[in-house]
């Protein structure tokens, strides 16, 4: 099988929603985003033993490929329009290509979002894709935008993807403690991400900053607040008090529960700010995009982060989010 002929069985897209001019199968693609919207453009990369292990199916890695970049389109309030996808392969492994294409596209489908082109070639396995939306101008969630005084979200739970690498690596103290069913669902959560696409959209004016969270809560909502030049305190039991795949990482605050929720990155929830007016619609934004949200803290005029307990205490900052160079 030649690399075209791999295009074509694999990954011929037949999706073409009005925001492609022209597809793929020229020397580029032609995007025409809707009046008065602005195109919001991301890429990641998924390398092979640094962000998935060798044993994930490739119809979840696929999937996972595709759901980390739409992230970052959620996290600026974007709609979906197009990506591409460059893919170097060991092997033109058929079989291997029919489940990982079976995921992608299938994700792609879901949310509207057409493969317009991209390269293969042969070596190590790795994904890169580039992923292309719109929104309205004035509307993008940016980092820079949180203001004095504005409540901190995060979607959905955290930790689980973390407490699931965990186990894949047998640490001592942690494996003994999950049970077979809270395993599974933190390993789907940490290979089958779901992007909260339609959250950060229903999120467009009311939401002053937003971020999606990939590398830890800390390390994330810390973007946010060096771009918009603030401070924060945080409550970190409200994070384990609504973990409701894996309650273990609950019942254990003082061991790895923290440290998981607040650093185990691999989340891709959002973390965003919003003013205290608008909490009522914050929570009817989240109820319209079925994606659960609690406030975990308020932003502050004064640099650093507090993480403050229920009890009033304030925790000592040892954790630190991933850096894949430090």
């Amino acid at each position: 099988m030649g690399e075209f002929d791999l295009i074509r069985r694999h990954f011929q897209h037949a999706l073409h929603p009005p925001g492609v001019a022209l597809h793929n199968g020229d020397d580029c693609a032609l995007l025409a985003p809707a009046p008065g919207m602005r195109l919001a453009v991301s890429t990641d990369m998924l390398v092979e033993g640094r962000h998935f292990l060798s044993t994930v199916s490739p119809e979840a890695l696929g999937h996972k490929a595709l759901a980390v970049n739409l992230s970052d389109l959620a996290a600026m309030g974007a709609e979906p329009l197009a990506f591409t996808l460059a893919l170097s392969l060991p092997r033109a492994d058929d079989a291997w290509l029919a489940a990982f294409a079976k995921g992608l596209l299938a994700l792609a489908d879901t949310h509207g979002c057409a493969l317009v082109g991209g390269d293969t070639t042969a070596g190590p396995l790795n994904i890169c894709i580039t992923v292309f939306g719109q929104v309205p101008e004035h509307q993008a969630l940016r980092r820079s935008a949180a203001q004095v005084g504005d409540d901190i979200y995060v979607s959905g739970c955290l930790g689980d993807a973390r407490l699931a690498l965990e186990v894949f690596r047998g640490t001592p103290g942690v494996c003994g403690l999950v049970s077979a069913e809270a395993f599974a669902a933190a390993r789907l959560r940490m290979e089958r991400p779901t992007p909260r696409l339609a959250l950060g959209m229903a999120l467009r004016g009311l939401a002053h900053a937003a971020a999606d969270v990939s590398d830890g809560l800390l390390g994330d909502l810390g973007h946010i607040l060096t771009a918009s030049g603030l401070g924060a305190v945080l409550h970190p039991d409200e994070l384990l008090n609504n973990i409701a795949t894996n309650p273990i990482l609950s019942s254990d605050r003082g061991h790895f529960g923290y440290e998981y929720c607040l650093t185990g990155g691999d989340d891709y929830e959002l973390v965003f700010t919003a003013p205290p007016s608008a909490r009522a619609a914050v929570q009817q934004a989240a109820s319209a995009s079925h994606t659960p949200v609690i406030r975990i803290g308020h932003t502050v005029a004064q640099l650093g982060l507090t993480l403050l307990t229920a009890s009033g205490q304030v925790l000592p900052q040892r954790w630190a989010s991933f850096d894949h160079f430090a």
